[in-house]
């Protein structure tokens, strides 16, 4: 019998949640339920079409590639969906278009080459056989699972597959540049964000995404590696910058370069509603940088908190964590006891001072000077 505390670290190597990750005190209008409802349309899309597992890998940074098919196109498809207990049973209106199912797919080979990665490495619970064989069921599934849809949708899945390849080849060599090292993971979302040009009938927008998804992708890999950092170097385990001798002022630097790159990009995009991909591209990523570089200059936990009492106990909590998006924290979390605008640095629903109180929801008001 595999032991519960195992169960629960597999959990936390294959659960991804981002980082975007608004809360409806800084989306003003309508903003959040639609951001909410290409989260719900991926996790439906991934349960049709693959099974619940396939849920585990329901991420806000893949979503992005439906928000951004969705915001080229000149009409928005919705469906109803069920109640469910995320949004205390209720209904909703969630995506529904083929940028739903490339986020799906993208999402699905991505996880598959992390998951891949870690048994390789042996990381945590999969330097036993048992996890490391049911991981390797797991990830081929996944990867069989996004390639089918990727190729529904007239994507190849090729650059995202390799990206996984030269990742691990990379990370072998003897003394790599960071950026060499982050320059997989931009290829692989250049070319996802590249292909909602071709799914929304914008080519010319194509060169442009695929300049957007390299600057989100350096952001994307340079923040998971800070926030790794202490905890990798505890267990000896490999981060692009301890491998490649950076500092976190120079990674400082070349985050808010990334976010630059971001807003010049979106700015350029021949778009029909352009809130939503300024909110979460342009002002989401700013404040990710500002949050992840805060809490690794901390680097110290909240001695209030319990302590992880591991067991089933841990594994249940953990599963609770997963399936609810990262909504409950256990006792032991250090975001447990901060309120919603303290985990997300949104400065709480008096950020918008009462200026977006005629807000029809048309999405239109976050171009707007207040920068609500």
């Amino acid at each position: 019998m595999i032991p519960a505390k195992l169960i629960q670290k597999f959990l936390e190597r294959i659960t991804l949640f981002g980082i975007v990750r608004p809360c409806k005190h800084n989306l003003c209008g309508g903003l959040f339920a639609e951001w909410t409802a290409h989260l719900c349309g991926l996790c439906v899309a991934l349960r049709d079409e693959h099974g619940h597992a396939a849920r585990l890998v329901t991420n806000y940074d893949g979503l992005l590639v439906s928000v951004l098919t969705e915001a080229q196109s000149e009409r928005t498809r919705r469906r109803r969906a069920a109640p469910c207990p995320l949004r205390g049973f209720k209904g909703a209106d969630i995506a529904q278009a083929e940028g739903v199912r490339l986020a799906a797919a993208v999402s699905l080979i991505l996880a598959s080459g992390k998951l891949r990665d870690h048994i390789e490495d042996g990381d945590g619970p999969f330097d036993r056989r048992l996890v490391a064989a049911g991981g390797t069921r797991l990830a081929g599934r996944w990867s069989r699972a996004g390639t089918a849809t990727a190729g529904a949708l007239a994507f190849d899945p090729g650059p995202l597959l390799v990206a996984v390849q030269e990742q691990a080849r990379l990370e072998r060599l003897p003394a790599p540049s960071l950026l060499q090292l982050t320059a997989p993971t931009e290829e692989a979302v250049a070319a996802a964000f590249g292909h909602t040009a071709v799914l929304a009938g914008k080519p010319g927008n194509r060169e442009t995404l695929e300049e957007l998804g390299r600057y989100f992708g350096r952001l994307a890999h340079l923040l998971d590696a800070v926030e790794d950092l202490d905890e990798d170097r505890e267990q000896g385990a490999y981060n692009p910058l301890a491998a490649s001798g950076t500092d976190l002022a120079t990674a400082r630097r070349h985050c808010d370069e990334a976010v630059a790159g971001l807003g010049l990009a979106v700015a350029d995009l021949d778009l029909e509603r352009r809130g939503l991909v300024r909110a979460l591209l342009v002002r989401e990523t700013g404040r990710a940088v500002g949050r992840t570089f805060a809490e690794a200059e901390a680097s110290r936990k909240d001695r209030r908190l319990k302590r992880d009492p591991g067991g089933l106990t841990s594994l249940l909590c953990t599963s609770a964590a997963c399936c609810t998006c990262g909504l409950y924290r256990p006792p032991w979390d250090e975001d447990r006891d901060k309120s919603c605008t303290e985990r997300f640095d949104c400065g709480g629903c008096e950020i918008c001072s009462g200026c977006c109180e005629w807000c029809s929801g048309c999405g239109k008001c976050c171009d707007c000077s207040c920068d609500c």
